[in-house]
């Protein structure tokens, strides 16, 4: 029923110069909803919106016992109604939610680059226990798509504990033999170190084994990852992409919302069946965010959820400079159970690069680096670099004899 296209609108004799218009007008508008709701015997009414019913009444305690003598004719005849208002006009001091059953605020942001991010948060449901706070949504083709608020605390799954192994048998020893499941591994350096590839070999050899895995790239295409892993990890990659074993999706972080992303991890965990997540790197999720401040917060919820389904997670996370000091755009290693830190030095004229556990958590794990070489018959960690000295720093002094290069490879 459009109200906008009344024949009382359309002539000039109704106009009165008497009376105020919100005198009779809101009485023939009200009139006219009772006689149409009485004529089609509906189940649920929508107003959309009732900011021109406000407008109507322009006092707020007339427009208060309009909407109360409404409520309770509907109220009456048992018709579920549903009022949108865009709030565009004054709300004065009565505002909307001591007028109805449940109160749903829908907001919509446009940040400094991407798409559009909407949220949704709840504020009144009477009579019943509802999620609060914000929650994404988005407008797809089929309607609208809401992606409700992680919360670790309800997800608890039992699960057996077990280790997952990289296929590389020194770097497995650097961590008492593998990385535990529902733990969360942050490898973290500069780029071109290695960070990907060592994430890669931990879900090739998940795979190689009958398991399934996930992960999500922020910083490069598909066919990059998929060529680098062929001539590095393991040939034939795809196939278990074409199998549904692994889960590959590239993130545009300008269009997904924290909320989204999490939903979908949520459905390569709970519907894949994914036992390894790899999220790299973490300097493209936070570009996905709106507020930088809440970011450990999304991922402190996420990463619980993930350990708490029996989830290993492995998060890359790029650091600026090659050499030396570095620094990260947000510390999350507090967040992480196990730290993996790569180095590049520099000896004999090469650039090399190096390997430590940093931290771990779950148990005992070794104090020593080891050589890192990527070579084209896959990635070696070789020996601790007992004969070196400062190549945290990124300037080593070697006391050892003098090293070939081949003496660094295994």
């Amino acid at each position: 029923m459009d109200l906008t296209r009344s024949e009382a609108n359309l002539h000039s004799e109704n106009q009165s110069s008497v009376f105020h218009p919100s005198e009779f007008e809101l009485g023939n508008t009200t009139k006219a909803i009772i006689a149409e709701v009485e004529r089609t015997q509906p189940q649920h009414v929508v107003f959309d919106g009732l900011s021109e019913m406000r407008m109507l009444a322009e006092r707020p305690l007339r427009y208060r016992h309009q909407m109360l003598a409404l409520k309770s004719f509907f109220e009456d005849r048992g018709i579920t109604v549903l009022l949108l208002d865009d709030r565009t006009s004054p709300m004065g001091e009565i505002q909307p939610e001591s007028l109805v059953g449940g109160n749903l605020i829908m907001e919509r942001t446009l940040p400094g680059y991407g798409g559009v991010r909407r949220r949704i948060h709840v504020t009144k449901v009477r009579g019943a226990v509802f999620f609060d706070g914000y929650h994404d949504y988005e407008i797809k083709d089929g309607g609208i798509v809401v992606y409700p608020r992680l919360m670790a605390a309800e997800e608890h799954t039992p699960f057996e504990r077990g280790l997952f192994s990289s296929g590389i048998e020194n770097l497995d020893n650097m961590v008492s033999g593998g990385l535990e499941m529902g733990t969360t591994c942050l490898l973290i350096g500069p780029a071109g170190v290695g960070k990907s590839i060592i994430s890669m070999q931990y879900i090739v050899q998940h795979l190689l084994n009958g398991g399934r895995a996930a992960t999500y790239v922020f910083d490069e295409v598909l066919d990059t990852l998929f060529e680098r892993t062929e001539k590095l990890c393991l040939h034939g990659i795809r196939q278990f992409v074409d199998s549904g074993a692994l889960h590959v999706q590239q993130v545009n972080p300008a269009q997904l919302s924290p909320g989204a992303f999490a939903m979908e991890v949520r459905r390569a965990v709970e519907e894949g069946g994914a036992k390894i997540v790899v999220i790299d790197s973490l300097n493209g999720y936070m570009s996905s965010m709106p507020d930088e401040r809440f970011l450990t917060t999304h991922l402190h919820e996420l990463f619980a959820y993930l350990n708490q389904r029996g989830v290993l997670t492995i998060v890359v996370m790029a650091q600026h400079g090659l050499l030396g000091s570095m620094m990260s755009e947000v510390d999350v290693s507090y967040l992480a159970d196990t730290v993996l830190l790569l180095r590049y030095y520099e000896i004999t004229g090469e650039i090399r690069q190096a390997i430590s556990v940093f931290k771990k958590r779950t148990g005992a794990h070794e104090r020593s680096l080891r050589a890192l070489n990527i070579l084209p018959t896959g990635v070696h960690v070789g020996e601790p670099l007992r004969d070196f000295r400062g190549i945290m720093t990124g300037v080593p002094e070697y006391r050892g004899a003098e090293p070939s290069h081949a003496e660094n490879h295994p």
